[in-house]
């Protein structure tokens, strides 16, 4: 994997790149939808690829490893083959997943024992075997496994939790770099930065994956709670301190007045599951501000859910039609939803690749933060 940087905002940290994979190649900013259990929820392949537009989606690796499980997974030949997307996928470590799951697990130096969710079955991620788990899930990127601190956490926590994800991280570089890909293409790791809230940490955990010289970077633990300012500040700091020639991923970010705010402080990539999860919930983003479906408001509203998103959902279907869906509980309501909110947020990042090359970007986030940021 490379990365080419584009070009740069005068008035902003924002910037565009390409990422070469041996899958595609992702035009920089982007957004990852996420596909937890190798499926983003109630949409098709040929609709992230062809109406959502989409360059890159997530898989899990907690999920993924104990449905299917890894026998099926290798079988395949991975999960481009096992879900039919041909285009690059990222998978998360776990680390989140296992964080979540704080009643049920237990964190060692060798790694997390973990009780599953499915059955109870007892099992431990090492940073080895979680290298050897994304190996075989066939992954183009590969995320270190990390500990993701709660919000909040004390000062101590958040250090000696810090310390124990870049021993990891180093165990981590060790065990990729002594290993192959099992089908026929290149995989690359990606460190991830954490610290919690403390700059000191931050910039710390910065400096030390920055030292690691990986392909690219991740920042891990935020969007768990905390201010978006909080997020804002740690992330400004983190990105100063990243290689600028190397893309920057931002984890689980976030709602798109996030995202827009974060591209203007030099971050590439982003993926959350608030467009899907939120679509099924009936709430829909659009170019205009935020819709609550299910509001009287919409019953004879024969529009077309959002004619500035260039996706069929949006432009065919009506929001008395969508409402009426929705109402109704029917499930091609949280299709047409998904598909949407999915739709909007590439176009989103799509339009703000297009104004940093125009080097209007600054200007134009400010007007837009504020435009999908209001409730119609």
């Amino acid at each position: 994997m490379n990365f080419t940087l584009e070009s740069t905002d005068p008035g902003s940290k924002a910037r565009t790149g390409v990422l070469k994979t041996d899958h595609g190649d992702i035009q920089t900013p982007i957004f990852m939808p996420v596909g937890t259990a190798g499926s983003v929820k109630a949409v098709h392949q040929r609709e992230l690829a062809e109406d959502i537009k989409a360059q890159i989606i997530l898989g899990n690796t907690y999920h993924l490893y104990l449905r299917p499980g890894l026998d099926v997974m290798e079988k395949v030949g991975g999960l481009h083959k096992f879900n039919g997307w041909d285009r690059p996928v990222l998978t998360d470590s776990g680390g989140y997943q296992v964080f979540s799951l704080a009643n049920n697990r237990k964190l060692t130096e060798e790694g997390a024992i973990f009780k599953s969710h499915i059955d109870g079955s007892k099992h431990i991620f090492s940073p080895e075997r979680v290298m050897d788990i994304q190996r075989i899930i066939g992954a183009d990127i590969i995320m270190a496994f990390d500990e993701c601190p709660p919000y909040p956490c004390d000062y101590s926590y958040a250090r000696k939790s810090m310390e124990l994800t870049h021993r990891w991280l180093q165990r981590c570089i060790d065990r990729f770099d002594t290993t192959e890909g099992k089908y026929g293409f290149r995989q690359t790791l990606f460190p991830i930065v954490q610290g919690s809230v403390f700059k000191d940490l931050r910039k710390q955990s910065a400096e030390f994956v920055a030292s690691c010289e990986r392909d690219g970077n991740a920042i891990g633990g935020l969007s768990v709670g905390e201010p978006a300012e909080m997020m804002y500040e740690m992330t400004e700091m983190v990105t100063d301190i990243l290689p600028k020639d190397k893309p920057r991923y931002l984890m689980g970010v976030g709602t798109p007045a996030n995202i827009l705010e974060a591209i203007a402080l030099g971050v590439d990539m982003f993926d959350c599951v608030m467009p899907t999860r939120n679509a099924r919930n009936g709430m829909l983003f659009t170019s205009e501000g935020i819709i609550n479906i299910r509001n009287e408001k919409w019953k004879e509203d024969f529009s077309p859910i959002d004619p500035h998103i260039n996706s069929y959902v949006s432009t065919f279907y009506s929001k008395a039609y969508l409402r009426h869906l929705t109402i109704s509980k029917e499930i091609l309501s949280s299709q047409i939803a998904s598909i949407h909110n999915l739709s909007f947020y590439l176009w989103l990042v799509g339009q703000a690749r297009e104004k940093i090359k125009e080097g209007v970007y600054a200007s134009w986030k400010n007007q837009m933060v504020e435009k999908v940021s209001r409730r119609l």
